[in-house]
Parts: C-alpha cells; structure tokens; sequence
C-alpha cells in the first residue's frame, strides 16, 4: 500500500508539470492512451499506475481551460511510433524492444519516443490549421 507521503509528492510533481505545461505552451497535443488495458500486462501494471497518466490528463484538462489553452487529443489507433516523422513511411515490423526508430525508406534515425511525439505532434495539428502557427 501506497503510503500518503509518496502519493501527496506525485501529485504534486503532476500539478508542478501541468501547470509548467500550460504556462509555456499555447497548445498540447495527448495521445489517447487505453491506460485500463495497459495495466492487464503485469510486467508493466505498477510501473504505468505509478505513472499517473489519467491524473495528469485530468489536471491539463482542466488548466487548460483555466488558462484558455488548446488541449488536443489524437486517437489510440493512430500509428504514432510506426510512422517516420521525416518522411510518412509507416514500418509495420517495429516491435516494442525496438528503442530506436530507423526508417527504411529514407534512412532517418531517432529515438522511438522522440519519434513518436513528433507524430503525435502532426496527428494532432493535420485537422486544426488555426493552431499550427502556435506550435514552434
């Protein structure tokens, strides 16, 4: 069991990183995380619950109201770290113990999570041109 200290300093590091999100960024792009289907893997459960991913989505929702901040979500099927963010080719064969992201198409390489946030980035921003000015 999670003792009161432990949990009161996540959720303060939760509100310190909200609010930094918030107050330096116009627009923040979620991807919509399955968080109840990825906790069924017990390899990962404690490490994701531990996390506090829907806390953390909670208190953007509501700072970024506050603040009249743009808070976008891209779906759960979207193919974020499939996808190459330098040339759109989708690698159907990455696997999760792949940590780096190599295209074959134009040999551009980065790290998977970079990658990835990048995509989420785009995903989020295709259908909202009013916001791709604010995103630097």
């Amino acid at each position: 069991m999670r003792c009161k200290r432990h949990t009161n300093q996540r959720k303060d590091q939760l509100h310190k990183l909200s609010k930094y999100l918030v107050d330096n960024y116009d627009t923040i792009v979620l991807e919509d995380l399955a968080v109840s289907n990825m906790v069924k893997n017990h390899c990962l459960a404690k490490a994701i619950s531990d996390m506090g991913w829907r806390e953390l989505r909670t208190m953007l929702e509501y700072k970024s109201e506050w603040y009249g901040k743009n808070l976008l979500t891209i779906g759960r099927f979207e193919p974020s770290s499939k996808v190459c963010s330098n040339c759109g080719t989708i690698k159907k064969d990455l696997n999760l113990s792949d940590r780096t992201y190599s295209c074959y198409k134009c040999s551009f390489e980065l790290d998977r999570d970079i990658n990835a946030a990048i995509n989420i980035k785009n995903f989020g921003l295709r259908d909202k041109p009013a916001f791709a000015n604010a995103i630097h």
